[in-house]
């Protein structure tokens, strides 16, 4: 049914485009419009691409707003490599993600949760007709999974959870449980309290009869990331068995046969990466994995690429010589080649490097150029399809073919062509010690040359990430913000300051353990480059930003008081106060020490907290009630602060929302908090700009 009944709605639709065409023929295109509150509604992310093993459809996930349910929900879909035909595979009310072809390509598995109490499960859609059958009937948490070359199998990563609440005397028949702590990282976001109830163990789950058989069982260690070799015959995977990785920073790569019982072989220990990537090599013969740097610089995202062989021997780094944060790793067909996203000064592209390295034969080969982002891809027959999005093209699945995007969906397109954008341009200058900083500036639909306008400093989080050349449109959406200001007339300054990824590790990890410094200087530089071209209005400046982007307006607001308006969202200022109450505990025992050994290192970044008296401008404090990322009371404190000194302040808290806003209720509240706040003080009446 799947096969032949969307083609003839497909064949339908064309037919009634045409007549609509025919009947209208002098229908004039409408005017492009600025960027509204609304159409945050109508942003379709695209995501989580899945190449079948033939190369002849890709699998996805589309993520947007539920209007009726105030959530944001994903779904499954499938296009063919054509692009003619784009199939909706489950319903958004399923929240349903991490699609994955079987091996003959008949089947699609996905995570579905489905029913408001109801766990995460995989689910098995059959492409020849019929409804999803849940393969799980799991209590626990579901992390990852991977199909057996054969079809017959998967392993799963699954946690245990804490379960249902028992019922106690007298306190009802879902009376909560006490929270036991063990473990030093005790906090994550979203997740919330870690205990042992959240380490995983892998799990064999045969297809045709659902039966789950334990492979893993020590529910002292946390399994993770199983990958089957091509011969079926073993299971590579992520642990953490031989150091405590919440005091070293260490995970370890073991592999171990496909049955019950076995016992798993270590071939490498590594320092864990901010994004934990393993790959097989076609023969079996080598695994490649991701690994990270020390934990005093891991916070600085390095991800590097490494492989070993499973014969045993040292682990060679085939990305040494890139210097560049590498993610997403595939397999190229000839299988001497691995392709990687690499983050570079403003964007983030397909590359490959060789698997064995060859004279005269460069690190890397780019696969595709340009001003763009490249979020995720998958390969499989010579076919590699991608996400891809520029600053004035929302991310959207692509075939890469000869170094060129091919389009494949196209699910903002109607959006996207009613929205007048902001040009951005890049822009480069030195900052107070001579540094070259390099950053983008976006300016409003209709900018005027010899005008200086009202001018935002909008900083990214992190501090690692980037201002890149893409529209955003996940959770934290960067792209679409800075958007959102210039379509009311503000021009938008994005800074990578030192910290940022994109251009080495020197750069990244320049501000070890001395925050506020150099960043603020970077920042400070910008605004003056833009003052000094005429861009910018040095009576109407604004700045702020989310997260790190807070915290790091927070500082500059502590050291320079030209800004007349800041935002400072999910941000902290009383550092040492942080220690034990957010989830980076192993960065802050690395990088800076624990307060007791480095009391006047914690003090010195808790200045803009303890010099908060020499603020003057106006701040509006946001954050996520349920933050354990950077916790609320970063903000209430800054907030109690400013309002004992009778500086202008609010606090807007949101309910039951993590470090990054999901409802989408909430993030329209905040742009529009976000714009009324700058509005106030820097264009007061709409005024135009000078």
């Amino acid at each position: 049914m799947i096969a032949t009944f969307p083609r003839v709605l497909f064949l339908c639709a064309l037919a009634l485009a045409a007549a609509a065409a025919a009947a209208n023929p002098a229908v004039p295109a409408a005017a492009p419009r600025p960027l509204e509150a609304n159409d945050f509604d109508r942003i379709l992310a695209v995501e989580s691409p899945a190449c079948a093993r033939d190369g002849k459809w890709i699998a996805y996930t589309v993520v947007g707003a539920d209007r009726d349910s105030d959530e944001r929900r994903s779904a499954v879909w499938m296009v063919n490599w054509e692009g003619t035909r784009d199939l909706r595979l489950t319903s958004p009310a399923d929240s349903s993600s991490d699609p994955r072809f079987s091996p003959d390509g008949r089947y699609l598995s996905f995570l579905s949760s489905r029913g408001a109490e109801a766990h995460t499960q995989i689910y098995l859609l059959d492409r020849l007709g019929g409804e999803a059958q849940a393969l799980t009937s799991v209590s626990g948490d579901i992390g990852d999974y991977d199909w057996s070359p054969d079809g017959t199998r998967l392993v799963v990563a699954i946690a245990p959870g804490d379960g249902p609440a028992d019922a106690a005397p007298h306190a009802g028949p879902r009376a909560p449980k006490p929270i036991v702590i063990d473990r030093l990282h005790f906090k994550q976001d979203r997740k919330g309290y870690v205990t042992a109830a959240d380490r995983a163990q892998l799990f064999l789950l045969d297809v045709a009869t659902k039966k789950l058989e334990p492979l893993t069982t020590d529910t002292h260690f946390d399994d993770s990331a199983p990958v089957w070799s091509p011969d079926g015959k073993s299971i590579a995977f992520l642990s953490t068995r031989d150091s405590d990785p919440d005091q070293s920073g260490m995970l370890e790569l073991y592999v171990v046969d496909a049955r019950a019982g076995a016992a798993a072989r270590k071939l490498a220990a590594f320092y864990a990466p901010n994004h934990a990537s393993v790959l097989w090599t076609r023969d079996g013969k080598r695994i490649l994995y991701t690994a990270g740097f020390e934990p005093r610089l891991n916070a600085y995202i390095q991800d590097r690429l490494v492989v070993v062989p499973l014969a045993g021997g040292a682990p060679r780094d085939l990305t040494e010589r890139l210097d560049r944060a590498v993610a997403d790793p595939i397999l190229a067909d000839d299988d001497a080649s691995v392709g990687v996203i690499v983050e570079d000064d403003r964007t983030e592209l397909p590359v490959t490097v060789p698997l064995d390295p060859v004279a005269g034969r460069p690190a890397m080969q780019p696969r595709l150029t340009g001003a763009r982002v490249v979020t995720a891809q998958c390969s499989a027959a010579g076919h590699t399809a991608v996400v891809a999005a520029t600053d004035r093209t929302a991310p959207e699945l692509h075939a890469l073919e000869g170094g060129a995007l091919r389009r494949l969906t196209g699910h903002n397109d109607a959006l996207m062509a009613e929205l007048a954008l902001g040009s951005v341009e890049d822009i480069a200058f030195a900052s107070r010690d001579g540094t070259s900083i390099h950053g983008m500036v976006v300016k409003p639909p209709g900018f005027t040359s010899g005008h200086a306008y009202p001018t935002l400093l909008w900083i990214h989080g992190g501090p690692n990430g980037q201002d890149a050349h893409g529209l955003d449109f996940s959770t934290y959406a960067l792209g679409l913000e800075r958007q959102w200001f210039a379509a009311h007339g503000y021009v938008v300054l994005a800074i990578n300051y030192r910290g940022s990824s994109g251009r080495g590790a020197r750069f990244a990890s320049a501000i070890v353990d001395d925050w506020g410094v150099k960043e603020v200087a970077d920042l400070l530089a910008g605004v003056d480059y833009a003052v000094q071209a005429g861009i910018a209005d040095p009576d109407r400046l604004g700045i702020g930003g989310w997260s790190y982007g807070g915290i790091l307006t927070d500082y500059t607001i502590a050291s320079d008081p030209r800004f007349k308006a800041a935002i400072s969202g999910a941000g902290s200022a009383n550092q040492i106060s942080m220690y034990g109450i957010d989830q980076y505990i192993l960065q802050y025992n690395a990088e800076i020490g624990p307060p007791w050994r480095a009391t006047d290192r914690w003090l010195a970044l808790s200045y803009a907290f303890f010099h908060a008296d020499r603020i003057k401008t106006p701040t509006l404090f946001l954050g996520g009630e349920k933050d354990f990322n950077v916790p609320l009371v970063g903000g209430e404190q800054m907030y109690e602060a400013l309002r004992t000194l009778g500086v202008p302040t609010e606090l807007v808290i949101y309910p039951g929302q993590f470090h990054g806003l999901t409802r989408p209720s909430f993030v329209k509240d905040r742009l529009q908090r976000y714009l009324a706040w700058f509005d106030r003080y820097l264009a007061p009446g709409g005024a135009p700009p000078r």
